[in-house]
């Protein structure tokens, strides 16, 4: 049933604000300004810690006085800078730049593509006056170019005394697989806000643990949290250099299930992390977690120590030990690694002796033994199923980049009495587009 005429103008009136609208959004400048703004909103997130507890936000950007005068820990966390990435506004941010991109592909790449497939052959001699590269000779014919054209990789289209020769149409392609890997590295990003978390775990050497402490998850990442699988941390350990620093630290983990079979197992380190089931586990940091202790005779019992605060000065862990049950008598112990001496201070705080493990001090006449030191290891568990989108888009983008430097290059021919005409363009290598019609040209004064 056709249309009447009212209701053709409604279309069109419908029609008309929402082309100004793709108008708008496939415009290159504002394609520009929400890439700034997505560059600048990530340099935040590099700049500013990400992910950090609220005490440590309220110690390094207090309210009096707050950085670059305006930037204190509560506009920090209004405005979701602890998080930067997973903020509504930074995805809003990725949502319009692809939005932008998949307008100007549409709206501009792909008919760029389908104008540079078509090909049109000029019949009038005064065509040839518009192009960049033209030539008129008084020798020269169709039949002699063609094979000159096909052997520098043309793809020649005849029609009576007229030609049209291509070559690079590639290069025209690559514009399009570049907006195409930038959209994928987009969807990965999102998907990985959505679908991924970050955790952080302080472990003993000997315990197991399931991932709990989740300080980011995405809406939809619940199933990536582990719940049929937990893991062991068999053995925490640190090498020292000759001059007694930290060289590395490692932990022996093992994936189990819930039977406690070993499903996985590996010694982790500083960027050598563990991988499981999209899950990955990373080494970042220690702890000393306690220390197991004899009193005389007694059996060994362990004792739980705490990091002290030492206003930056170090790391130093202590406890109490007791001498008697009542734990009104006893010592302190500190220690300040895994290797070196532990100093034992009695309730005045005088320094009653240093002691190594398997060494014994005496504190209100008991005799204290050092059996051992129990590290902790802390561990960074993070899943981004976004990754590999992420990869696969940086992979296809390099391939989109080097695709866009092929130069597209056209050339028409036209025999008119006796009199023939030649020319060309390209839409990059002009100097290498001259060299070659140059060429082709003597080759033709030549025959």
């Amino acid at each position: 049933m056709a249309l009447s005429n009212s209701s053709l103008i409604k279309i069109a009136t419908l029609v008309q604000p929402f082309r100004r609208l793709i108008g708008i959004v496939a415009d290159l400048r504002l394609a520009i300004v929400l890439l700034l703004a997505i560059a600048l909103c990530s340099i935040s997130g590099t700049v500013i810690e990400q992910g950090e507890s609220l005490k440590f936000y309220q110690a390094n950007y207090p309210e009096a006085p707050a950085l670059f005068g305006f930037l204190s820990w509560k506009v920090l966390l209004v405005l979701g800078l602890n998080h930067v990435y997973s903020t509504w506004w930074f995805l809003a941010l990725l949502v319009l730049f692809g939005t932008s991109l998949t307008a100007c592909t549409f709206t501009r790449q792909f008919p760029a593509l389908k104008a540079a497939r078509n090909w049109k052959f000029y019949d009038k001699p005064r065509q040839f006056e518009k192009l960049a590269l033209s030539a008129e000779l008084n020798t020269g014919s169709l039949s002699t170019l063609i094979p000159l054209l096909e052997r520098k990789g043309y793809k020649v289209f005849q029609e009576e005394n007229s030609l049209y020769a291509r070559k690079g149409i590639i290069g025209r392609i690559g514009p399009i697989v570049v907006h195409a890997s930038m959209l994928i590295i987009l969807a990965g990003s999102i998907w990985g806000v959505m679908t991924g978390f970050l955790a952080q775990e302080m472990v003993p050497s000997g315990d197991s643990f399931q991932v709990k402490n989740i300080l980011e998850a995405g809406p939809l990442a619940q199933g990536q949290i582990p719940q049929d699988w937990s893991v062991r941390v068999n053995r925490f350990w640190i090498e020292y250099t000759p001059k007694g620093d930290i060289d590395q630290f490692y932990s022996d983990l093992s994936v189990i299930n819930k039977a406690g079979e070993e499903l996985k197992r590996k010694t982790i380190y500083v960027n050598e992390p563990l991988r499981y089931q999209g899950v990955t586990l990373y080494q970042t940091n220690w702890s000393i977690a306690a220390v197991k202790v004899q009193l005389n005779n007694s059996p060994i019992f362990t004792l739980p120590m705490a990091k002290l605060d030492t206003q930056g000065k170090g790391n130093i862990w202590g406890t109490w030990i007791p001498t008697k049950p009542d734990l009104s008598e006893g010592g302190a112990l500190l220690a300040r690694d895994l290797q070196g001496t532990m100093l034992v201070y009695d309730a005045t705080g005088k320094l009653v002796g240093a002691v190594r493990p398997g060494m014994t001090t005496e504190v209100n006449g008991v005799q204290v033994k050092i059996h051992d030191l129990i590290g902790s290891t802390g561990l960074q568990i993070k899943a981004d199923p976004g990754v590999p989108i992420v990869y696969t888009g940086f992979g296809l983008l390099m391939v989109g980049v080097v695709m866009s430097y092929v130069s597209h290059a056209q050339v028409w021919a036209l025999e008119a009495g006796d009199r023939f005409y030649l020319g060309g363009r390209t839409n990059r290598a002009q100097v290498s587009m001259e060299k070659e019609m140059m060429a082709i040209l003597e080759q033709l004064e030549h025959c």
